[in-house]
């Protein structure tokens, strides 16, 4: 992928220290395609090399941060050469952000659901609007989550509840999110200023001590998150497979309730 990929579906502003990368699909609630990952991962990569950004704040344009991965181009009617470099694009975005060496804050408001939830959790630190809405959902279409999911769920809430937020798939306001610990804080006041305050606070402390800490973190998890993801890709190859899977997509697409079978 070119260094310098370039995408209307992704914006990029620096203020100061801080650089604001913007989802802009507000059309489609910025539902996440192949363009809007490569352009992700190009705009990541520009501010990994800069030494004059510390925090990168990710947020989506409109009424959503990311309403997921784009399932009528991403995963339906898509064949097996199409997918694996697709989840790779994926793998790709999630490691990046996980690894870059900055701080990075996920400003959540609308909906972060699937893919785009996943997106969020691979940030030091979110915050979420008091009217959004957080879903693990992958469940309802017969998916397993991706995008790193099982490694970061895993990490916040330990094996046996990460599963019942999988298995559940439910719809979480930002008070739950926050009850579960999956988010850091749920906004006072505006999102806008509650993140300004956030940022503003970083910025003065140590921000240089706080980024080596996270990268030896990040160092030291890096493999188990590659082994997560490749499992996730081969496992989410195994459920497009499935007549759950497909009636998932039918009724999410007629907007009516799934009737899955087990198979």
């Amino acid at each position: 992928m070119p260094a310098n990929f370039v995408t209307e579906k992704v914006n990029m502003k620096v203020n100061g220290r801080m650089a604001i990368i913007e989802m802009n699909r507000p059309e489609a609630l910025n539902a996440i395609d192949v363009d809007m990952i490569k352009g992700l991962v190009s705009r990541l990569k520009e501010i990994s090399e800069s030494d004059d950004i510390d925090i990168v704040v990710l947020t989506g344009n409109g009424r959503a941060f990311s309403s997921g991965g784009d399932i009528k181009t991403m995963l339906s009617n898509m064949n097996e050469t199409d997918f694996f470099p697709v989840m790779d694009c994926i793998s790709e975005l999630i490691v990046t952000l996980y690894s870059i060496p900055k701080l990075t804050i996920s400003a959540v408001s609308g909906a972060a659901a699937g893919l785009g939830f996943s997106l969020a959790l691979a940030t030091d630190y979110i915050i979420a609007d008091k009217n959004s809405k957080l879903a693990m959902n992958f469940i309802g279409i017969g998916l397993i989550p991706d995008g790193g999911a099982h490694f970061f769920l895993e990490k916040r809430l330990g094996e046996v509840k990460a599963k019942q937020v999988i298995w559940d798939g439910k719809v979480l306001s930002a008070d739950e999110a926050l009850g579960l610990n999956l988010i850091e804080e749920v906004a006072d006041g505006s999102l806008q200023e509650t993140v300004d305050r956030r940022v503003a606070d970083w910025l003065g402390r140590p921000v240089q001590a706080m980024i080596k800490t996270k990268k030896i973190l990040a160092d030291m998890n890096r493999p188990h998150l590659l082994k997560i993801l490749e499992l996730e890709k081969n496992g989410q190859f195994n459920m497009r497979k499935t007549q759950d899977h497909k009636e998932g997509v039918r009724a999410f697409i007629e907007k009516r309730p799934a009737k899955f079978i087990g198979k």
